[in-house]
């Protein structure tokens, strides 16, 4: 027979309606063997306080996470809670569980939701600077809060304020073909993209060869720049320098082939900036 002092503790209000009384149930489970009938007081008390666990879930909603995976992810916190739950500690099962599911859902966020691996220090500046952000929102100014007064607001310093708006951006990844912001042609993130210039290679090769041109003779100089440089045919630079056709082309091998032993002899000895496995494309040209 129930006394007037335990009606009255068991019409006492809890902080939240989500909150059932379940103290006897969790004192009746711990005692239970394992076995079906403790398998079904464990389910009931799962889903008596499963309301609990899905407005825990709710304040996670518009964060990039579906309402129904946060929902699961809370009943899996609660789950764990009761299977962990000591009632002989003296602890209201609320007070206990509230801290477990809300730590599923912020581990949920951290292992699975983030597109970057973020150090969870700069995890907790983001929410903070988020959180602020948020509450200066609500003032009459509709402008957006400074990085001063957000560091007021979350009581940070600024430029820890500066790294969690950074984070800010780095919860999800924009797609390449996500449209640029200001463009009207429609242009793809991925087209906005650079990519390897291969004109950097023939600034190497002309770097490398520079120095060994500068040391032939001043004919065959001549004869290199006019073919390589002034476009010119074999014919025309013999016809100008009053030599034949075949000589030309003799001199122009002969360059080439000392040029390219010289140049890859220097890359090997690490005295210029060509590479041994590639001939430079000036002396890689014949006739």
């Amino acid at each position: 027979m129930r006394t007037p002092a335990h009606h009255r503790a068991s019409a006492k209000r809890h902080p939240h309606d989500d909150a059932p009384d379940t103290a006897d149930a969790f004192r009746e489970l711990a005692a239970l063997p394992p076995g079906p009938r403790r398998d079904a007081l464990r389910a009931q008390i799962v889903e008596a306080w499963l309301p609990m666990a899905d407005r825990l879930a709710g304040r996670f909603r518009n964060r990039g996470e579906n309402a129904d995976d946060l929902r699961q992810v809370a009943a899996l916190g609660l789950v764990k809670a009761v299977d962990r739950y000591d009632p002989e500690r003296g602890k209201a099962f609320e007070s206990y569980a509230v801290p477990t599911v809300t730590g599923e859902i912020k581990r949920h966020f951290r292992d699975h939701m983030w597109t970057l691996h973020v150090p969870r220090r700069v995890q907790d500046l983001r929410n903070r600077v988020r959180f602020a952000c948020q509450e200066l929102s609500q003032t009459a100014s509709a402008r957006r809060p400074t990085v001063a007064e957000i560091a007021r607001q979350a009581q940070l310093s600024e430029d820890e304020v500066r790294e969690g708006l950074e984070a800010l951006e780095s919860f999800t990844a924009l797609s390449l073909d996500a449209e640029v912001a200001g463009v009207e042609d429609g242009w793809s993130l991925g087209e906005a993209l650079g990519s390897p210039d291969p004109a950097l290679d023939t600034v190497v090769d002309r770097e490398a060869v520079k120095p060994r041109l500068a040391a032939l003779p001043e004919r065959e100089r001549t004869i290199l720049y006019m073919r390589f440089f002034g476009d010119m045919t074999q014919s025309r630079i013999a016809e100008q320098l009053g030599i034949s056709q075949m000589h030309v082309s003799r001199l122009i091998n002969r360059c080439c082939d000392r040029l390219r032993e010289q140049v890859l002899n220097d890359a090997a000895q690490g005295l210029s900036g060509g590479s041994p496995r590639r001939e430079p494309a000036v002396v890689r040209q014949r006739g």
